[in-house]
């Protein structure tokens, strides 16, 4: 792995993770619904016409529109909508923490579901994620978080679970970032009606909600997924997935200095061990991809 691929890697984590706190932001001064259909709109729209600029079309493959319609559904529309109405009640960096366990879901969904045999190190790597996500969640209920926001979150990162292990194999066609300004065109959809059946339209406009929005459908939402493409294509999906390994220090970290949300050691500690949990899981993976592609040749 070169200088350049550490660089975007470490570049995607940041901002994928930073999204929680600005997310935190917005629903502060915005029904959250409302708030991510606008968001996804403007995204989305950008995104075709960028892709549009450059040639890309919307004649896409039967793959494509699968993974447009099912990424649509299960990323945007429930697993940010899901996390987006549980931060009026639960912190950023919880938030973030419960969404970065997703590569452990896909790991033991994949074993489950696939019965796909992970190395030594992949079981070891799914032991510690539990046990880092129970230390933290032991504490953080025992201090009375609030549990419906806390399912919401959880509900989120099993959607987006979910769509990662159906979808293996449908990428490739070209026309990568038309599919992503679609994707998020019909997230957009889903949460308008949503949005129009649940909330009101009261919002507190000011300054914060404005930059945080900007911040969100730009970076997160854009650049991020951008350069996620662009280092699946460098280095390839196995080992581009080890750097979410530093989402849940990234997404604390973020959530601490911007929002003031406090730590603890038990906190602290339940991270370090998702992390590595996470880091191990991809570490697996990296290693059984090398031993198929050996056998291969």
């Amino acid at each position: 792995m070169d200088f350049r691929a550490i660089f975007m890697g470490l570049a995607f984590a940041f901002m994928w993770s930073s999204a929680f706190t600005s997310a935190r932001m917005i629903v502060a001064d915005a029904p959250p619904l409302t708030a991510l259909a606008l968001r996804f709109l403007v995204s989305g729209l950008i995104g075709v016409a960028i892709a549009a600029a450059l040639g890309q079309t919307a004649r896409l493959t039967r793959g494509q529109w699968r993974a447009t319609i099912i990424f649509g559904i299960c990323q945007n529309a429930l697993y940010l909508g899901f996390n987006f109405v549980a931060m009026q009640w639960i912190e950023a960096s919880l938030a973030a923490i419960v969404a970065s366990t997703m590569p452990l879901l896909v790991a033991l969904g994949g074993w489950a579901i696939y019965r796909e045999r992970l190395r030594p190190l992949g079981y070891a790597g799914l032991i510690a994620g539990v046990i880092g996500v129970a230390i933290i969640m032991g504490h953080r209920i025992s201090d009375g978080v609030d549990l419906t926001g806390l399912l919401f979150c959880g509900i989120g990162a099993v959607a987006l679970a979910f769509a990662t292990l159906t979808m293996r194999g449908t990428a490739g066609g070209g026309n990568l970032l038309m599919v992503v300004g679609l994707q998020m065109l019909v997230g957009a959809s889903l949460l308008a009606v949503a949005a129009f059946a649940l909330e009101s339209w009261d919002i507190n406009w000011t300054p914060r909600l404005g930059l945080a929005f900007a911040y969100t459908t730009l970076v997160p939402g854009l650049l991020a997924t951008w350069l996620w493409f662009l280092l699946v294509a460098r280095i390839g999906a196995v080992r581009a997935a080890a750097f979410h390994f530093l989402n849940p220090f990234f997404g604390v970290l973020v959530a601490s200095i911007l929002l003031g949300e406090s730590l603890t050691l038990w906190d602290v500690a339940g991270v370090i061990i998702i992390a590595g949990g996470i880091l191990a899981v991809q570490l697996a993976r990296v290693q059984l991809t090398s031993v198929r592609r050996a056998s291969a040749n």
